[in-house]
């Protein structure tokens, strides 16, 4: 395993433009025969081929891993991810440009490596199709999964401009065929006109729980949190996060921007009080378009704060099942 932080071994510490890119300058591996012991392992998923807007998340996982900073103490948690769990970087699964087939199957492959490891799958994508395969590969493991869905959109639609197969159609392709338990899927953020009365009958008839941006607001993100939680309950989960779920105020860099949506503090939050609330056993984080690859892409930073949330309240999780202390944040 290659390690990019070695050369840096006799400070501690590297500046985040030099060395490999990973993310977090996290040691880097392709080999399956390397994870063994690993807890969460990054896997890139670059393709765009089933947006319905604007495209560029394929340059995504690049940027994230360019935007994040090295480890350190989360300072309002008290603990430090990367001290409490080994993370390492796993690549970038082997897409094929124009062919989301073997794109989607090249992706499950290596989703499917992680989770046979014994560690948990966190992708970068990516348009939100790439959920689709992630998902597949961890009930393929541990049977039907509960979900928690951070969007604007429901991504329950039976097509999108006539396209069955899409980034906007995959959550109700994974309800149908099993691998998501749709009375443990709960939606957070949804707003704006799309989709209809007839995805939300289909919903309601399933027992999926939807809560708007309405509720938010009139709610608290804390009590949205909750409800979502409770809904999904014990057992196997995944989180996945639709960069959209927040307002465009706070990420413009997304193919379908919508007014009216989270605040970046309110997601940060939110993801990390899913990650230590649930077992999880896969996450993903999608539809971000960077415009560069660096740390000032502001869409890009978030969206690797995001994947630092979930990993510190992964970590708060394992904290709490050894009772340990938090670290002190003063």
């Amino acid at each position: 395993m290659i390690d990019p932080l070695n050369r840096w071994s006799a400070i501690g510490e590297k500046p985040d433009y030099a060395g490999l890119l990973t993310f977090a300058g996290l040691p880097y591996t392709e080999d399956p025969a390397e994870l063994g012991g690993v807890d969460v392992a990054i896997v890139g998923a670059p393709m765009d081929d089933l947006v319905s807007d604007r495209p560029g998340t394929s340059f995504a996982p690049r940027a994230i891993r360019a935007a994040s900073s090295p480890p350190g103490p989360h300072l309002e948690a008290g603990v430090d991810a990367f001290a409490e769990l080994r993370v390492v970087d796993f690549g970038d699964a082997a897409v094929l440009p124009a062919d989301a087939q073997r794109s989607h199957a090249a992706i499950e492959k290596v989703v499917g490596e992680v989770l046979a490891a014994g560690a948990m799958p966190l992708v970068l994508g990516g348009d939100h199709s790439v959920t689709d395969p992630s998902v597949r590969a961890c009930a393929a493991k541990h049977g039907p999964v509960g979900v928690v869905h951070f969007d604007t959109h429901t991504d329950t639609g039976t097509e999108v401009f006539g396209v069955q197969r899409s980034h906007g159609t995959f959550m109700r392709s994974l309800i149908d065929d099993g691998h998501v338990d749709p009375r443990r899927y709960a939606q957070i953020g949804l707003r704006g006109y799309w989709p209809g009365e007839r995805e939300f009958e289909w919903q309601r008839e399933r027992g999926i729980t939807s809560l708007f941006m309405h509720d938010v607001r009139d709610l608290g993100i804390r009590e949205v949190v909750g409800r979502a939680l409770a809904a999904v309950g014990a057992g196997p989960a995944y989180l996945t996060v639709d960069i959209d779920v927040l307002d465009p105020a706070f990420v413009p860099g997304t193919g379908t921007p919508e007014p009216g949506g989270l605040t970046s503090a309110d997601l940060l939050l939110a993801v990390r009080e899913v990650a230590r609330g649930l077992e999880l056993v896969g996450a993903d984080l999608v539809e971000v378009i960077p415009n560069q690859v660096g740390t000032a892409d502001s869409s890009a930073l978030v969206a690797d704060r995001v994947v630092r949330e979930t990993l510190t309240g992964i970590a708060l999780r394992r904290r709490a099942a050894s009772s340990r202390p938090a670290l002190s944040a003063s």
